[in-house]
């Protein structure tokens, strides 16, 4: 296993508690507005929440899986991992703009 694999699980945990606060706000706007951008918003984060959780299980408890992300050449696995690390980047400014 390398190193990649590695930041891409923290990647995955960051984005998920990062989309948990998100979905929070944006199903609250829902309830209070009742908006379609709102309950766009919150839709969009439920799903992109639903993607983060699959990749978890497989990264962490899937067993045939687990074993193929970390025996993959490190290349892909780096493809992977900046992947995960843009979504993280996209979603902490999201994030941001969001709260304020």
């Amino acid at each position: 296993m390398t190193v990649w694999v590695d930041v891409a699980r923290v990647a995955i945990g960051v984005n998920l508690l990062l989309l948990l606060s998100l979905v929070y706000v944006w199903g609250r706007n829902y309830a209070q507005i009742r908006s379609p951008l709102a309950l766009g918003l919150l839709l969009f984060g439920g799903f992109l929440f639903l993607e983060n959780g699959m990749a978890f299980y497989f990264y962490f408890f899937e067993p045939t899986l687990r074993v193929w992300v970390t025996e993959i050449p490190a290349l892909a696995q780096l493809a992977m991992t900046l992947l995960r690390v843009c979504e993280t980047v996209a979603l902490v400014f999201l994030t941001w703009t969001t709260w304020r």
